[in-house]
């Protein structure tokens, strides 16, 4: 009897001093749309979006900067046909390409974001880092080109706690490329007439805006 009645007493005690502390790691996964700046499409189309999907791990450094590894998957897509210049009409092209990308960033925090009453609960962030996407070309290749290759994103988010280790991220970002075949029209293209050929002098990019939802590890601890 006094054995139950002491463990009644620690359990109690302990519940009355349990303090949550946002702890460093953080998993989570997203929806987004993929779209595509280049030959086909000399400015951003809204209408040429296509579906990514991404997973992530952050490690919280501090309240302020944060760094992540995040896998994505998906497909940009484009059509001359759709783009009110008589150039892209008259060459008439049109591309698919799937791309898995792997990238690393650091995220700066502007508010003083952690789980606690008496701080934000939400916080704009900037983002850049270095990543590697491989990319695959609906259409047979035009050339002997890498489709393994660097890129560096960078970007804008908001971060937003709903509730305990629940948050919601959403962030619009962009892909610097060091290739021009995204579209599988960089460099000559034989099928082409001369008049016809794209601007190679110029690399493309790509765009990821995502609604994600992460769950942040908390510890429970009694202070001494």
């Amino acid at each position: 009897m006094n054995k139950r009645i002491v463990i009644s007493t620690f359990l109690l005690s302990f519940a009355f001093c349990l303090e949550l502390v946002a702890q460093k790691i953080e998993i989570g996964a997203g929806v987004g749309a993929m779209n595509y700046k280049g030959d086909i499409s000399p400015d951003l189309h809204p209408s040429f979006a296509r579906l990514g999907a991404n997973v992530s791990f952050r490690y919280n450094l501090s309240k302020m900067l944060t760094f992540k590894s995040s896998i994505l998957i998906g497909s940009i897509y484009g059509d001359d046909t759709q783009i009110n210049d008589s150039f892209n009409q008259l060459r008439g092209q049109t591309f698919k390409t799937s791309i898995n990308e792997l990238s690393l960033t650091t995220e700066y925090n502007f508010f003083d974001y952690r789980y606690n009453r008496y701080h934000k609960d939400w916080t704009p962030y900037i983002f850049v880092g270095l990543g590697a996407m491989k990319f695959s070309p609906r259409d047979t290749p035009v050339s002997d080109y890498k489709t393994l290759q660097l890129v560096i994103p960078f970007g804008v988010g908001i971060k937003y706690n709903i509730s305990g280790p629940w948050n919601l991220n959403l962030e619009f970002g962009t892909r610097k490329t060091f290739t021009d075949y995204l579209d599988n029209l960089g460099g000559e293209n034989v099928t082409l007439p001369k008049n016809l050929q794209n601007d190679y002098s110029r690399g493309d990019i790509y765009y990821y805006t995502s609604l994600s939802l992460t769950y942040q590890f908390l510890k429970i601890y009694c202070p001494k």
